[in-house]
């Protein structure tokens, strides 16, 4: 039963959202998935109902296909029902696409963004060179240090953006608290919540203002499609609709579906790769190779306890900093590897590893975390899939001793 069958659909689990959400009746007809439907023109009726086409603007309704048609519309439906305190959702083409139509959206020249100093790569890139160019100030902020956040804040500070866990190395910082202060500052809080989706962690509900996620990882889950989303209350949901429409940001029906498809298995594949990553980190933290295991999940583990108090679920995403290895042998390493791919991205159902070196992406926190000598501490980011854990281990292992020959 499609969820707008509902009259409480905030009462029904995520489970069951992922299965039913975007499946309403006048989409999907007498099948179970919404079709694919392959259209750039709109057809009127007659001249008053093209006419009053341009008045209205919003899913369900159409118009041209630059605006969506069933299969989109299903997508951001689901993903709303997803997102508690979402009034909509908009799709881009990608997750870096997201965050910086976000960005256009909420920024003007002269303005400040804060941004985490453990963000993605291209999210610093974006404030570093694109935003520069449209006059737009970028600074950014140890995320673990609320009073140097907090002075940050000026009369210019616009908005700030977060991510959660750290991208590459996974801390987790009171998001609660930090878009408190931004809101006591007048500026509006972005979080990048691909890590755990909403099923383990529910950022606008948290403080968020904005909730983007690269679809490219776990919703996709099959790495074979780019696409990003931004949820957000009313307000800011239409500013961000009309902005990707003058951007002329769509997203291919087929992608859509493809979508579609991750979601309706998102949980029990976080489910899944949650209980191995937490199994492989586990084993990890023994081995006399390992400096640090940086996984939230795992008790003991930096920012484990904020992960109790604020999530209800993770993700096979964490990283491993080993200890007295040479680069060379670190390398050794990821090559030795069978089981693990080499490749960016993740959040989908194959095991990736790909070697770390979050130096580079730092202006403030310091890399490799308690290391009295970082030039022997290299690291690791493993995405873990949904194969045999015993079987990731076991391919570890090997890695591990081939890496100590090397």
């Amino acid at each position: 039963m499609p969820l707008s069958d509902f009259e409480n659909i905030d009462d029904l689990s995520p489970a069951t959202k992922l299965v039913a959400g975007g499946r309403r009746k006048d989409w999907t007809g007498a099948v179970v998935n919404p079709p694919v439907w392959r259209a750039s023109t709109h057809l009127y009726e007659n001249t008053a109902a093209l006419a009053e086409g341009p008045r209205h603007n919003e899913d369900g309704r159409f118009f041209y296909g630059r605006r969506g048609a069933p299969t989109q519309w299903a997508l951001c439906d689901a993903l709303t029902q997803l997102e508690p305190g979402a009034a909509g959702t908009v799709i881009y083409p990608s997750g870096v696409a997201a965050i910086v139509g976000v960005m256009l959206t909420l920024l003007r020249p002269g303005d400040e963004l804060l941004i985490t100093d453990n963000a993605y790569d291209p999210t610093r890139s974006m404030g570093l060179g694109l935003l520069t160019d449209f006059g737009v100030t970028t600074r950014f902020f140890d995320p673990l240090n609320l009073p140097a956040y907090e002075a940050l804040f000026t009369e210019k500070t616009r908005a700030v953006m977060l991510e959660v866990p750290g991208s590459l190395s996974m801390e987790v910082c009171d998001v609660p608290a930090l878009t408190r202060i931004a809101r006591e500052k007048g500026a509006i809080s972005v979080l990048d919540n691909t890590w755990a989706s909403p099923l383990g962690f529910q950022g606008l509900t948290k403080g968020a203002d904005v909730v983007v996620m690269a679809l490219t990882k776990h919703v996709g889950g099959h790495s074979d499609l780019m696409m990003g989303s931004a949820s957000a209350g009313a307000e800011l949901y239409e500013k961000l609709r009309n902005r990707a429409q003058q951007l002329g940001n769509i997203v291919s029906p087929d992608d859509a579906a493809l979508a579609l498809r991750g979601m309706r298995t998102l949980g029990v594949r976080l489910k899944q790769g949650t209980e191995t990553a937490l199994k492989i980190a586990t084993y990890l933290q023994d081995r006399p190779e390992v400096a640090q295991v940086l996984c939230p999940m795992l008790p003991g583990a930096p920012g484990h306890d904020l992960w109790l108090r604020d999530f209800t679920g993770g993700s096979g995403l964490m990283s491993v900093v080993f200890k007295d290895v040479s680069m060379a042998q670190r390398n050794r390493f990821v090559d030795t590897l069978k089981l693990f791919g080499i490749g960016y991205s993740w959040g989908g159902f194959e095991s990736l590893c790909i070697p770390i070196a979050p130096a580079g992406y730092r202006s403030i926190m310091p890399w490799p975390p308690e290391a009295p000598n970082p030039e022997d501490r290299h690291g690791v980011r493993f995405s873990i899939g949904l194969e045999d854990a015993g079987d990731l281990i076991a391919d570890i292992e090997q890695a591990l001793e081939a890496m100590k020959a090397a």
